[in-house]
C-alpha cells in the first residue's frame, strides 16, 4: 500500500471513520482537506504542463478575441458585448429560508444557471475548447493572420461561406450527461463544424431533443458517463479530422472556466467585498467530473490565495470527486478510484453530476487549492430548488442546488467547524460572503421545471 500523500503534519488519515461511513452508506457529509495550502504557489501541476494566472488571463483574452463574433453569431449577447457571463447577486431571502444567521455571513449568487448560448456553467470551458480548437483551424488555413493577436484581425471573418466551408471538414466530439454536450454542440454547430455528443443513459431527452434541432448528431450509449466518453474518445482516435474535447482530460475546458474567476472578481469589487482575513469568501460549487469547479477555484485561488475557501458539492451516490481525493489507498482499487467502489450506484437526479471518476487532471491541481467537498441527498436538492424559486424568484435545475446545503455543513458540523478552527476563522464569520454557484437551468423546459418545482414543495410539507 502506497503512504498516504494525505496528511496534516501529524499524520493523521485524510478521512476520519466517521465521514467514511457516511460516505459509504450515501448520507450527507463534509470532508476537508488536511492538505490545503494557504497562499497560492504561482503554478500548479494540470496534467503534463504547470498552470498559472497568466494561463487563466490567456483564456480571457480569447474570449475576448471572439467577442465581436460571438454577439454575429447569438445577438443575445449584444448586450453584454459577446460576453458569455452570469449575474452575481445577493441572495437575502434564500438566506433566511436556509435559516443562515447574518452574524456568521451574507449570503450570494453566482447565476450561473442563466449563462446564455448554453444556460448552464459549462458554457464556459465548452465554448472555450470550442474556440480554441476554431482558432488553430482558422490560423493552420490562412483564416486569420499568422498569430491570434494580429492587429487587424477581424474575428467576424469565421462568420462567412469561406471559413465554414473549412470548419465544415472538420468534427468537434464530445461524451456528456448533457450540459457540456449543449455548450459543446451549439457553439460548433454555430461555426459550421460537424458535431456530435456521445450522451450516457441518465441524460435528460429535452436535452438531446435541443441538440438534435441544432443539427447535432446525438450518439446515445446504454451506460454511464464514463461509458459514453470511452467510446467518444476511441471514435475520433479513429479520424484526424475529428477533435474530442475530453472532459476527464482537457486543459482547455478547465481554462477556459477559469476565466470565470476574473469577472467574479469585477462583480465583487464593484459591491465593495473584496476577500481578506477578516472578511473570508466561501465558494460553493457543484462536481461532476470535476473539471468546471477546478477551474473556478483554481482561478479564485490565484487571485485571492488563503482569503478563498471552495468547497465542491456532490450527490450522495456520486461523489467522484471525495472518492478521488480520499486517495485509492481506502480500496486498493488503484490510482482512481470509482463510486462503485465504494457500494455506490451513481444514480441521482442531478444529471450533469453523475459521474462515477473525476478527472485526474482537475484532481491533481486541487490536491493543496481545494478546501472540501460536501455530499447531498436527491431530496434536498428538490427543497432547495423549491426554496430558491420561492424565495428568490430563480429557476434552477436540481444539479444547480447543490452547493446551497454548504453553509450548514460549514457552520453547524462538526467537520466544518473543525475546518474554521483550524483555519483561524471563528472570529471572522461576520464578515464573511457565502457563494454558491448555480449551474444550469435556464433552458429546461416548463414541463419538467414544474415536476422539478413540485416534488421540492411536497417535500418541503413532509
Amino acid at each position: 500500500m502506497r503512504e498516504n500523500p494525505y496528511t496534516d503534519g501529524s499524520h493523521s488519515p485524510v478521512i476520519d471513520a466517521a465521514t467514511l461511513a457516511a460516505l459509504r452508506a450515501a448520507a450527507p457529509c463534509l470532508w476537508t482537506n488536511p492538505a490545503r495550502a494557504g497562499a497560492a504557489r504561482a503554478s500548479v501541476p494540470a496534467g503534463d504542463k504547470d498552470i498559472s494566472l497568466a494561463d487563466v488571463k490567456a483564456a480571457r483574452a480569447r474570449f475576448d478575441r471572439f467577442a465581436p463574433l460571438l454577439i454575429e453569431l447569438f445577438p443575445e449577447l449584444a448586450s453584454s458585448g459577446g460576453s458569455i457571463e452570469s449575474a452575481l447577486r445577493a441572495a437575502p431571502a434564500m438566506q433566511r429560508e436556509l435559516a443562515l444567521p447574518q452574524a456568521l455571513g451574507a449570503l450570494w449568487i453566482k447565476t450561473d444557471h442563466s449563462l446564455p448560448i448554453a444556460g448552464s456553467i459549462k458554457a464556459r470551458g465548452g465554448i472555450h475548447e470550442v474556440l480554441e480548437f476554431a482558432e488553430s483551424v482558422a490560423l493552420r488555413h490562412g483564416l486569420l493572420g499568422a498569430q491570434p493577436g494580429d492587429a487587424g484581425n477581424d474575428y467576424r471573418r469565421l462568420a462567412t461561406p469561406q471559413a465554414r466551408e473549412v470548419f465544415s471538414r472538420y468534427q468537434v466530439a464530445v461524451g456528456s450527461t448533457g450540459n457540456l454536450g449543449l455548450s459543446i454542440g451549439v457553439m460548433a454547430s454555430a461555426l459550421g463544424f460537424r458535431a456530435a455528443v456521445h450522451m450516457s443513459a441518465d441524460a435528460k431527452p429535452w436535452k438531446k431533443d435541443r441538440l438534435r434541432k441544432r443539427g447535432v448528431e446525438v450518439v446515445e450509449h446504454a451506460g454511464d458517463y464514463q461509458q459514453a466518453v470511452a467510446a467518444g474518445r476511441e471514435q475520433a482516435r479513429q479520424d484526424p479530422y475529428c477533435h474530442f474535447v475530453d472532459d476527464e482530460r482537457s486543459l482547455s475546458l478547465l481554462l477556459g472556466y477559469s476565466a470565470a474567476a476574473l469577472h467574479l472578481d469585477e462583480q465583487l469589487t464593484r459591491c465593495g467585498i473584496r476577500p481578506r482575513a477578516d472578511k473570508p469568501l466561501f465558494v460553493y460549487l457543484p462536481c461532476g467530473v470535476g473539471g468546471a469547479p477546478a477551474g473556478i477555484a483554481f482561478g479564485l485561488k490565484q487571485l485571492y490565495g488563503e482569503h478563498v475557501h471552495c468547497f465542491f458539492a456532490e450527490p450522495t451516490q456520486s461523489p467522484c470527486f471525495l472518492v478521488q481525493m480520499v486517495g485509492a489507498e481506502l480500496t486498493g482499487a488503484g490510482g482512481n478510484p470509482s463510486v462503485y467502489d465504494y457500494g455506490l450506484t451513481n444514480r441521482t437526479e442531478a444529471d450533469g453530476l453523475a459521474v462515477p471518476r473525476a478527472s485526474e487532471l482537475a484532481a491533481a491541481a486541487m490536491r493543496e487549492i481545494l478546501s472540501g467537498v460536501l455530499t447531498v441527498r436527491d431530496d434536498r436538492l428538490f427543497v432547495d430548488l423549491h426554496r430558491l424559486a420561492e424565495s428568490e424568484g430563480l429557476r434552477i435545475e436540481p444539479s444547480a442546488a447543490a452547493g446551497f446545503s454548504g453553509p450548514e455543513l460549514l457552520l453547524q458540523g462538526e467537520a466544518g467547524k473543525a475546518y474554521l478552527a483550524r483555519h483561524g476563522l471563528e472570529g471572522a464569520m461576520q464578515g464573511a460572503t457565502h457563494l454558491v454557484w448555480t449551474t444550469g437551468g435556464l433552458f429546461v423546459p416548463d414541463e419538467e421545471y414544474q415536476r422539478f418545482h413540485a416534488r421540492g414543495a411536497a417535500l418541503r410539507t413532509q
